[in-house]
């Protein structure tokens, strides 16, 4: 070796020793020269959300240096505030977000900012405001969660193993397109048949998530290589189902008006937006049209199927909590049923495949969107799964100006600020000692559901954007777990290991594999 490439050698060396020297005080992870802390980040990627948790534990905020960005992580309330609500201007979902996600879902109301995003909330919070929405979704809610518990019934008559995650997944995908879109597709029929588009937007999704840390994937989609090759194709199978639904949906409409029923409003949502669209100054095409369904799928699907798959494993595995659940809901049974003055047949394990069926039907027209609200112990459980497994885990907004965070943190423009649900739920200094055990009664206060703050509680988001589905998804989930948890115990199958996958909504990696019985 000659002496410059020694000279040359003992710099480098002098200068990463330096580097990490600097950091030994450091509470974040700890970085490398022009990488950043992309090798520790990429490591430990498969569990991202744990990794963070053991940061924010330690610091309210984290900061993690990129090499092409910085991310900052918070878990305070008061910079989650700040973020949402007091600065929200200053923390758009921002052009780096854009561009990772835009594949996907476009220039879709969970991808925009400025004026698109206020005229797409605009008309969302309205129809979201339809009591006329409302009693459409009330009715298909409570159709495919009774196609579901059809297919438990089978399955506990006949001892056969479930995946819960997968069958929940098809009720929600169905239940949006028949809200959302007006068509039915049948993916949660009893032969449960195979769907290209749920695989094809699976696929998609937890592709672009890898993009927030992979700092090629502009190389391997310049190429077409690799994981952006399969997200092409997977785009392809998702724009073709999703203009077709839009195709066939026009079309539909354009017969309703020339035939003599000219006077019936659909009340699914991309009906509502293709009429706003005849108005030329409301800018709505097709590309428009294909943005708002991809997203309200995204929206309507993924979180509610995974916080269900998620309860019901936490209510599989805290009996006391599957107990106080039961007796609730058999409580609100008598009740509603003495109010309608209903005769209830018996219900008990010697019941045939078709009477236990129809039982369950009879509980399920006990319920509606006003008396779902009296079970406040059900709203307790699904908010507390809720707290521990936020169905969108991170949620990162851009930087346009320079900031400084309430606890004194700098942030920089062009940098990424993302509040992390996951993390915010298992920390002492938010939620106390008990913060890491599954304990619904913290949301009750004698008796009645009580709220928490939402820079809290942050599983809906907070501020302008707050989520406008809210309602409507706990009034999903809470007809589905009431039907059952009324009629079923879940068991999960012996060995079956139980894991968070790494995409934007936080699902199962290995879904979840149960057995069911009937309860009587």
């Amino acid at each position: 070796m000659d002496i410059g490439a020694l000279i040359l050698a003992c710099s480098i060396f002098t200068w990463i020793f330096l580097h990490r020297w600097n950091q030994r005080s450091r509470k974040g992870p700890k970085t490398w020269p022009l990488v950043g802390a992309a090798i520790e980040q990429l490591m430990n990627y498969d569990r991202m959300h744990d990794w963070l948790v053991n940061y924010l534990s330690k610091s309210t905020t984290v900061v993690v240096p990129m090499p092409f960005t910085t991310y900052t992580y918070i878990a305070d309330p008061a910079n989650v505030e700040h973020v949402l609500k007091t600065n929200f201007a200053n923390y758009p979902k921002g052009e780096v977000y854009h561009s990772y996600m835009e594949v996907l879902l476009g220039n879709g109301i969970f991808n925009s900012d400025g004026e698109n995003w206020r005229k797409q909330r605009k008309t969302a919070s309205f129809e979201f405001a339809s009591k006329n929405l409302r009693d459409f979704s009330t009715v298909v809610f409570r159709e495919y969660s009774l196609k579901l518990s059809s297919i438990l019934s089978h399955a506990a008559f006949q001892n056969q193993q479930l995946d819960i995650q997968e069958l929940l997944m098809r009720m929600t995908l169905d239940s949006i397109c028949k809200v959302g879109f007006g068509v039915e597709i049948g993916t949660l029929a009893p032969n449960l048949p195979e769907n290209k588009f749920a695989k094809a937007f699976d696929a998609a999704n937890i592709i672009v998530t890898l993009r927030f840390i992979d700092p090629l994937w502009k190389i391997k989609k310049f190429l077409r290589v690799g994981s952006e090759a399969v997200l092409d194709q997977s785009i392809k199978t998702i724009d073709d189902f999703t203009y077709s639904v839009i195709h066939k949906r026009k079309s539909e409409i354009e017969e309703a008006q020339e035939g003599p029923n000219n006077h019936k409003m659909k009340h699914d949502i991309l009906s509502r937006f293709i009429e706003l669209g005849k108005d030329p100054e409301n800018n709505i095409n097709d590309k428009s049209l294909r943005d708002v369904v991809l997203n309200f799928v995204i929206a309507g699907r993924d979180t509610t199927a995974t916080t269900l798959s998620w309860a019901i494993y936490m209510i599989m595995t805290h009996d006391h909590v599957a107990e106080k659940l039961y007796t609730e809901l058999k409580a609100f049974e008598q009740e509603c049923a003495k109010e309608e003055q209903m005769c209830l047949e018996p219900c008990d394990e010697t019941q045939d495949l078709e009477s236990f069926d129809m039982r369950t039907k009879q509980f399920a027209q006990l319920m509606s969107y006003d008396s779902l609200g009296k079970l406040y112990y059900l709203h307790a459980v699904i908010t507390e799964t809720l707290r521990l497994y936020p169905a969108v885990p991170q949620d990162p907004k851009g930087i346009l100006n320079d900031d400084i965070l309430p606890d004194g943190t700098k942030v920089k423009a062009g940098g990424m600020v993302t509040y992390v649900p996951y993390s915010m739920g298992r920390m002492e200094y938010n939620w106390g000692p008990d913060a890491n055990q599954f304990n619904p009664e913290r949301w009750l206060k004698d008796g009645f559901f009580q709220n928490a703050s939402p820079f809290k509680f942050t599983a809906f988001q907070a501020g302008p954007r707050i989520c406008l589905g809210k309602d409507s998804a706990y009034l999903q989930m809470k007809m589905a777990l009431a039907i059952l948890c009324r009629f079923f115990k879940f068991e999960l199958v012996k060995g079956h290991v139980v894991d968070y996958r790494m995409m934007t909504i936080l699902s199962m990696a290995n879904g979840l594999k149960i057995t069911v019985s009937k309860r009587s």
